[in-house]
């Protein structure tokens, strides 16, 4: 039986954290038994805002294909490459440029958030005005018919069909039309209590030691109103309590809601329990990272052979491209 084809990517921007682990890559494990992935690391899209300063883009590739690795990505049933290392990318970005009307690119949800977000960097480029179209690019090479998304990401996908159904449109019957894979995305919540994000130093990374979860999560932000040991709390209020939803068992959630509000139970004792669920989580991860920063050939023969079973894809539909296009 034939698999349905998924594509995914994460941008190599910086460090993974729990929150990438729980709203993806745990999916991805998932849908990697039932469907065709390619799952990849977006070092060129990381250019579009940190062009300025490359130099971290190499250490962050390396560490992401580490995570995929430790979070449960298996390359016997996976494809797992490195974007830059496909050259037919940039070759269907650009022919993707010449027909993509500059309003569609300009209306993306994120291209006027970013900039308002990002102020200290200068984002007037085709780069960061175009990420949709390479992005658009990335995913119909492969023909993907799903993108794991969460419900608000959407309206961002909607782009990509657009394109694909106006080359289709123009010239000939090329790519299928990427339909939204739906999947739950807990909000993860940082230490401080705002979005967890590592432009906010808010974050539990999955490169983090267990000292260093250990410290994060014991000096997080609980409700204000609990001063003292004796006071009663709201267990909504805290970021704490939060993480709890997503990593304890839902007798320990009830056991924490009631003791937080009836001051029966201590925000040390409280910490202690998430500490204890998140280390059960990670600690497989942890290991399987020592051994793949142990052994880099491993790595570096997975990149390899994913990233060449992707480019016989992505040839093979640059040949139709060619042809529907009429360049040979």
């Amino acid at each position: 039986m034939i698999k349905e084809r998924v594509l995914s990517g994460m941008q190599a921007s910086g460090k993974l954290h729990i929150g990438n682990l729980v709203g993806a890559l745990s999916n991805w494990v998932k849908l990697q038994d039932n469907y065709d992935c390619y799952y990849f690391v977006a070092d060129w899209h990381a250019l579009t805002t940190g062009y300025a300063d490359p130099s971290s883009i190499n250490e962050s590739t390396k560490d992401i294909l580490i995570n995929f690795l430790a979070a449960g990505l298996d390359p016997d049933k996976c494809t797992i490459f490195i974007q830059s290392r496909v050259l037919e990318h940039a070759e269907l970005h650009l022919l993707l440029s010449m027909i993509t009307p500059l309003g569609w690119l300009e209306r993306v949800p994120t291209y006027k958030e970013k900039q308002q977000e990002l102020k200290d960097r200068d984002l007037s480029t085709y780069g960061f005005l175009g990420y949709p179209l390479l992005q658009t690019a990335d995913i119909i090479i492969y023909r993907a018919k799903y993108v794991p998304v969460g419900i608000d990401q959407v309206p961002h996908l909607e782009i990509s069909r657009e394109i694909a159904r106006r080359f289709n449109n123009l010239y000939k019957e090329v790519f299928p039309e990427p339909e939204a894979l739906l999947a739950e995305f807990p909000k993860m919540v940082g230490t401080d209590g705002r979005k967890m994000s590592k432009s906010y130093d808010n974050a539990i990374y999955l490169s983090d030691t267990p000292q260093d979860v250990e410290q994060k999560i014991k000096t997080m932000v609980t409700d204000p109103a609990r001063i003292k040991r004796t006071d009663a709390g709201n267990p909504e209020l805290s970021p704490v309590y939060q993480l709890h939803k997503i990593f304890s068992s839902e007798k320990e959630q009830e056991e924490v809601a009631e003791g937080c509000k009836k001051a029966g139970i201590g925000c040390i004792e409280c910490k202690n329990i998430l500490i204890k669920n998140v280390f059960t989580i990670m600690d497989p991860i942890w290991t399987k990272r020592n051994e793949l920063i142990n052994n880099p050939a491993v790595l570096d023969d997975i990149a390899f052979l994913g990233t060449e079973k992707a480019t016989k894809v992505a040839k093979e539909t640059m040949q139709l491209v060619r042809e529907a296009m009429g360049l040979f």
